[in-house]
């Protein structure tokens, strides 16, 4: 019986989603997922390392990375 116990309490873990009520909880698993939330949407705010525009006509345009140059 003992293991059954614990197999619903993992279940329990395992079902957990972010809340932000997380932020000002103290235990392992609610500043875990504070943490894992913060860095993915830190990730997803910082967008894509290749910066590309989309054509109307749907051809991609580049943006190169080059620096200013003083004439």
């Amino acid at each position: 019986m003992e293991k059954k116990s614990t197999n619903n309490k993992s279940a329990d873990i395992a079902g957990r989603v972010f809340n932000t009520s997380d932020y000002q909880k103290g235990d392992a698993l609610s500043s875990g997922l504070a943490t894992t939330h913060e860095q993915v949407s830190d990730t997803y705010m910082e967008g894509e390392i290749g910066a590309v525009i989309d054509d109307v006509n749907g051809k991609d345009t580049t943006i190169p990375r080059t620096g200013y140059e003083e004439e």
